[in-house]
């Protein structure tokens, strides 16, 4: 069986991602949060020393404008890693060689902030032309929108460039959906060299940001297909959602994941999986399955939930990156060059 280039890079890094013994590998970068691969925090530090300064100043302003933003922004970084890896490949536009992702079922009529990346690439190529990727302007930006959210901060590894081709395909199968089980969310992170802690850290990037009618209806009045609502949803929440979710129509209604600090990246969504308060399915099984006491240690220690996501996020931004020469800097991030 013939494996192309890329293929053999992402299964080295997916081992690189899930071993513990990276010592073995004599390349990459070691920080605070473990090995980074080919990727260095301070790979901009000669050549655009102001992209932190020029990215946090355009989130500052659009977070300002609409406080939804900084939930959609650290979205799209998972939502771009978890489809053929950290590349920018999410977000291409149609063109004649490319089908573009945002046409995937998880992502249509549903991903946010493509505008804001559009600024900020902008404003890069005016100071750094060509310098810096929309994929490591994606990791940048989610990073930026936690810390605006008065969640933590860590060293983002940076150097990643940005993918030639997009998936549709793969933005349908590999993106965990809202009503997913906890084996399938193991099995899915899994899948991107991610373990159970990564999942259950990474699944607190809820505790900001919305979800739409339609990706928690099940629950509410047809859980297990008997016309009846999932049972672990406790039965105030139940009735307050009913109010916001019809059972027909009204699939774009918003409702917060994280209903007592929508807007503050803190440990309250643990705190509220603990009380049946979920609003996801795949949030509520966090709580179901053998990992129940890591979300009770975090809903208990907002500090370790801090420092567990911040290593989680460094994590998935490792996978399957384009580096050197198997990518490119793209002038505009919603084409190939």
């Amino acid at each position: 069986m013939a494996f192309r280039p890329r293929v053999i890079i992402c299964l080295i890094a997916m081992t690189l991602l899930s071993g513990s013994k990276l010592e073995a590998f004599p390349w990459g970068f070691w920080g605070r949060f473990g090995f980074y691969s080919e990727l260095n925090p301070g790979y901009y530090e000669f050549s655009c020393p102001q992209v932190n300064e020029i990215i946090m100043s355009v989130l500052e302003q659009a977070i300002a404008d609409d406080q939804r933003m900084a939930a959609s922004l650290l979205r799209l970084h998972f939502h771009d890693c978890f489809v053929q890896g950290c590349d920018a490949s999410v977000l291409l536009d149609d063109s004649t060689t490319i089908v573009s992702e945002k046409n995937a079922g998880p992502n249509k009529n549903s991903l946010r902030g493509f505008e804001v990346i559009d600024e900020i690439k902008d404003k890069l190529e005016q100071v750094c032309p060509e310098t810096v990727s929309c994929a490591d302007i994606l990791a940048l930006a989610a990073r930026d929108s936690v810390i605006l959210s008065g969640g933590p901060n860590w060293e983002v590894p940076l150097g990643r460039k940005d993918s030639r081709t997009a998936s549709l395909i793969k933005s349908n199968t590999d993106l965990p959906a809202p009503n997913s089980t906890f084996p399938t969310l193991i099995s899915m992170f899994r899948k991107q060299g991610l373990d159970q802690e990564d999942l259950i850290a990474l699944s607190g990037g809820h505790t900001v940001g919305a979800a739409r009618c339609v990706t928690f209806r099940q629950r509410l009045y047809n859980q297990n297909g008997d016309n009846m609502p999932d049972e672990t949803i406790e039965k105030n929440f139940y009735n307050e959602l009913k109010t916001v979710c019809p059972k027909v129509g009204g699939d774009s209604i918003i409702s917060p994941l994280d209903y007592s600090s929508p807007m503050r990246f803190d440990n309250s969504y643990f705190k509220l999986l603990l009380m049946g308060r979920g609003l996801l399915n795949s949030d509520q099984v966090l709580v179901t399955g053998q990992m129940k006491e890591l979300v009770e240690s975090y809903a208990r220690d907002e500090a370790m939930f801090f420092d567990q996501f911040a290593r989680s996020m460094v994590k998935m931004g490792n996978i399957c990156i384009l580096t050197g020469y198997n990518g490119e800097i793209r002038k505009n991030c919603r084409r190939v060059n």
